[in-house]
C-alpha cells in the first residue's frame, strides 16, 4: 500500500469552502483504499488530508481523473499553500484491509 499525509492551507476563511471541493470530487478514485480531509484544531485555515492507496502508480493515475483535474481547478484559486507531507507505507489497522 502507498499512503500520504499532507497538510493544505486555505486562504483566510476558505477552509469550509476547500473542504466541500475536495470532499465532492473523491468519490470513484480506483485503488483508493482511504481519503479523509480533516480540520486542523490549531490553525484555523489548515486542513490534513490523509490518503491510502493500493500502490504509487493508483495515486498517481487518480491526478489524471477528470473529476480531480476539475477540483484542481476549481480548488487552486482559495489554496494559500502547503505544510508539511509525508509519504508512508500502510500495513492496516480500522478501516483497511491488512496488505
Amino acid at each position: 500500500m502507498y499512503g500520504l499525509i499532507g497538510q493544505m492551507k486555505a486562504a483566510p476563511g476558505k477552509r469550509d469552502e476547500l473542504v466541500a471541493i475536495l470532499s465532492e470530487s473523491t468519490g470513484a478514485m480506483p485503488g483508493c483504499l482511504s481519503y479523509i480531509v480533516a480540520k486542523d484544531a490549531a490553525d484555523g485555515d489548515a486542513l490534513w488530508i490523509t490518503e491510502v492507496w493500493t500502490d504509487k502508480d493508483s495515486h498517481t493515475a487518480s491526478l489524471k481523473l477528470p473529476t480531480v483535474q476539475a477540483a484542481i481547478a476549481k480548488a487552486r484559486p482559495i489554496i494559500a499553500g502547503f505544510g508539511h507531507r509525508f509519504e508512508t507505507v500502510p500495513i492496516g489497522g480500522v478501516g483497511l484491509a491488512n496488505g
